[in-house]
């Protein structure tokens, strides 16, 4: 039977109200987020119950989704505060609650028993057997595990046809199985297994004694022999932990044809410029591969936006297990420098003046692109002003003030791009 364009969610990270805004207004069909102190974020984290008050109505009101986060592995003190917490979700109205604690699942049954259950992929969900014992205690859906790979994925929906299967499709990848990792804990006292991961699978690491900054290698193996690993040190050190971003955009349609329903974006403590590139992306290739268009067209959209997600600050970008492989790891750098760099979000639009908050600094002379729904297009300044009408030289962040750049003549058709909530970035390489 062919497949129609609405078996495809796009899910989106919203690690604050503006975020989840923005994730909303670049595409996404739902969202993720969860309070601090019971989700798997707990640092770098915005969401308060009042915040989720308004993105509940704002969600809604746009017919989309929000799920909230409640999958951290639970202790006894954490459950009073997670069942206060269920009856105010009770009032507001979320259309699922994301889990792995079967205390934790019990309690939302008790509470909202006609809300979604979403088992999380701290779950490490990795067969059907699972997947179906999950099933038959009344989880809709399984975010699969990272570990999963196309071939699993397949045999999980053949075997389980009415679970919901979702899947992580980009964002970071842990140097652990599916997200629980001890790391953190041991060296920082922050556990990841209740949110509050330090990364130190992310921290470069040098030897301890004195070294000259030339680049040092050296090959470290177990006590067998059997394992070996090439280290490479320079100057900014190394890292050995640092697994690569994973990215997926190229096999969206195989993902759907194997059974995944929805496409989860990780990164709730991204910038607001990266959940909407990033979610712009994606939208843009799930619409193609929904429309069931000739697998070229697909392939051109693919590579317009893989080009899109190369500009963005990422540690380099694997395909994670899906297709039977070990990820790959970036040794020699914590990440791969942007092209671009973000500068500010178009609040209005006047005539050929927009009226910006600013992120990072801007000139004149700067070559600049704003990034809108219907497309991207290139601007150049002719005047900065500042929240007074007076010309300056330049625009900085920081300041809670708009600035007001005057354009170049624009086209109607380039108009279409600037529109509130549209953002800025300059070429940096």
């Amino acid at each position: 039977m062919k497949k129609t364009k609405n078996d495809i969610e796009l899910l989106a990270p919203a690690g604050s109200l503006e975020k989840l805004k923005y994730a909303i207004h670049y595409g996404a069909d739902a969202v993720y987020c969860g309070i601090p102190d019971v989700s798997m974020r707990a640092r770098v984290n915005a969401f308060s119950e009042a915040d989720f008050k308004e993105a509940a109505a704002y969600v809604h009101e746009r017919g989309k989704k929000i799920f909230v986060t409640l999958n951290i592995y639970a202790h006894n003190y954490h459950l009073a505060k997670i069942e206060k917490h269920l009856k105010f979700l009770k009032k507001i109205g979320v259309d699922g609650v994301i889990v792995s604690d079967l205390g934790i699942l019990s309690l939302v049954k008790k509470h909202l028993p006609g809300v979604d259950i979403h088992l999380s992929t701290q779950a490490n969900t990795t067969n059907w057997r699972s997947a179906k014992f999950w099933y038959d205690l009344g989880v809709k859906r399984v975010v699969l595990a990272r570990e999963v790979t196309l071939e699993d994925i397949k045999e999980i929906h053949r075997k389980v046809p009415k679970l919901e299967l979702e899947y992580f499709v980009h964002g970071a990848m842990c140097m652990s199985y599916s997200g629980r990792c001890i790391l953190s804990k041991w060296m920082s006292g922050k556990s990841a297994n209740l949110g509050d991961c330090s990364q130190p699978c992310r921290w470069g690491y040098k030897k301890s004694e004195k070294q000259s900054k030339e680049v040092l290698t050296m090959s470290l193996e177990d006590v067998r022999g059997e394992h070996e690993i090439e280290l490479e040190e320079d100057d900014h050190g190394t890292y050995f932990f640092n697994s690569k971003d994973l990215n997926l955009l190229n096999h969206l349609g195989e993902l759907r044809e194997a059974g995944v329903m929805s496409f989860k974006i990780e990164g709730r403590n991204k910038s607001v410029f990266y959940v909407a590139s990033v979610v712009r992306a994606y939208r843009s290739v799930l619409d193609a591969v929904g429309k069931n268009l000739p697998k070229k067209e697909i392939a051109k959209v693919v590579k317009k936006e893989l080009k899109e997600l190369d500009s963005l600050v990422n540690r380099g970008y694997t395909e994670g297990f899906l297709l039977g492989n070990e990820p790959e790891h970036n040794f020699s750098q914590s990440h791969v420098k942007a092209d671009f760099q973000f500068v500010g979000e178009i609040k209005g639009v006047e005539n050929d003046s927009i009226l910006i908050g600013v992120h990072n600094a801007i000139y004149p002379s700067d070559s600049l692109e704003v990034i809108g729904r219907k497309g991207i297009l290139k601007i150049s300044i002719e005047k900065i002003l500042d929240e007074d009408g007076k010309e300056i030289a330049s625009a900085h962040g920081g300041q809670q003030k708009l600035f007001r750049l005057r354009l170049g003549k624009l086209g109607k058709k380039n108009k279409e791009v600037l529109e509130p909530m549209s953002l800025l970035r300059k070429v940096v390489n």
